[in-house]
């Protein structure tokens, strides 16, 4: 399997992205030259060979681009969604949150009918590898407080000031 790779600017820093021999999104990150290292390192230990593409990720990058500039609030693009069924579900259900708009981790625990499954929607918005494009940044504590985010909770309020102002 060949994961083309590409990385992009944007307000906070560098992202990374990756993609299947498909253009499915399998990867989008916020990075460190570290963290960037750790995410090719585990694309790798699951079996995938890297090769860096600029064509190959072109769509992807160009809507992410278009999002941060505010040009774009919905993302088209395939996504290869690696997960448990029950992780496919609460990202399936994260990309149903509307742009500018949040939802509590018991708001999406009840909406796939699991109500006490709270920590297990919180653990699985964590485990999203498709940052932004699978919305958990809209995602957010039962009294509106910005819980965990993978990339920091200064860009997840970063991405929600920008949503509302959209």
């Amino acid at each position: 399997m060949i994961a083309y790779t590409g990385s992009l600017d944007s307000p906070f820093g560098p992202m990374v992205c990756a993609v299947d021999h498909q253009g499915a999104v399998i990867v989008v990150e916020f990075t460190t030259e570290q963290s960037r290292e750790e995410i090719l390192a585990t694309l790798e230990e699951e079996g995938y060979e890297l090769e860096e593409s600029e064509e190959r990720t072109a769509d992807v990058r160009r809507q992410l681009r278009d999002y941060l500039s505010g040009e774009r609030r919905d993302f088209h693009l395939p996504l290869a969604m690696r997960g448990t069924p029950f992780q496919r579900e609460v990202w399936q259900m994260l990309r149903s949150i509307p742009f500018g708009e949040t939802r509590t981790y018991r708001q999406i625990s009840e909406s796939i009918s699991r109500p006490r499954a709270t920590r297990a929607v919180g653990a699985a918005s964590g485990a999203n590898r498709i940052a932004v494009v699978i919305p958990c940044h809209r995602v957010v504590g039962t009294d509106g407080s910005l819980t965990g985010y993978a990339g920091g909770i200064e860009i997840k309020r970063w991405l929600l000031r920008h949503e509302k102002t959209q």
